[in-house]
């Protein structure tokens, strides 16, 4: 198929979500906005910076190998990978977030999934992302959605006197992405957006049918799209 049939079915299938007016849609991150695992991405990226102390890498380069081989809970592994920062200002760590992510991922961003995100936007819908990475990185990449701070569902800890603690608010992963939808938005989504986990997310919303995208779909379309309108 040529390209410009490519990008025609795409759009169409734009059109096609649009046309179904949801109030409220939830998106996740890694495989459904863009390509590749932004969270492990910038573990690997803060250990080349030097940003995180020596002796706390030591250590969670450790318990990151057991996570990789299966002895550590992955709920646990995303707490960790955000408490490491503990002590440290927040507004720096967010600033290297900022920097990795348009370094490493502004490229990798799915250009049907943004315009997707922005049109919905248009049409007056309360759009949502959800992720198990820390918030510093998401709140990075969110920027090219337009997706504002109070929007995000992400891995967070309390801030105290502007530097990070190691007391979590959420890890969205797993169970705790429908669980963040339903705490934080306090209503079911009528879509969801999703690749990894989808089924957890999806116990989040009223039961519907799915709709899989077509086969053409730039890389998200692996991932299955839920209506649940």
């Amino acid at each position: 198929m040529s390209p410009s049939k490519i990008a025609d079915r795409a759009h169409a299938f734009i059109d096609s979500i649009l046309s179904l007016k949801p109030r409220v849609a939830v998106f996740d991150c890694d495989g459904t906005l863009w390509s590749g695992d932004a969270g492990e991405s910038f573990f690997a990226w803060e250990q080349e910076e030097k940003l995180v102390p020596d002796d706390i890498l030591l250590g969670m380069r450790a318990r990151y190998a057991d996570y990789k081989a299966g002895k550590v809970e992955e709920d646990a592994m995303c707490g960790e990978l955000v408490t490491m920062h503990k002590g440290m200002i927040e507004a720096e760590v967010q600033r290297a977030a900022t920097r990795f992510f348009d370094l490493n991922f502004g490229e990798q961003i799915f250009p049907e999934m943004r315009e997707l995100v922005q049109r919905l936007q248009t049409q007056g819908c309360d759009v949502w992302a959800v992720s198990s990475t820390n918030e510093w990185v998401i709140r990075a990449g969110m920027r090219h959605f337009g997706i504002a701070r109070d929007h995000i569902l992400a891995a967070a800890v309390k801030i105290e006197k502007m530097r990070i603690t190691d007391q979590l608010v959420r890890i969205p992963s797993g169970d705790g992405k429908p669980k963040a939808i339903h705490e934080v938005i306090k209503k079911s989504p009528d879509a969801v957006f999703s690749r990894s986990g989808f089924g957890l997310i999806a116990n989040a919303c009223r039961e519907s049918p799915d709709i899989r995208v077509p086969a053409e779909f730039p890389k998200a379309a692996s991932g299955l799209f839920l209506i649940t309108s």
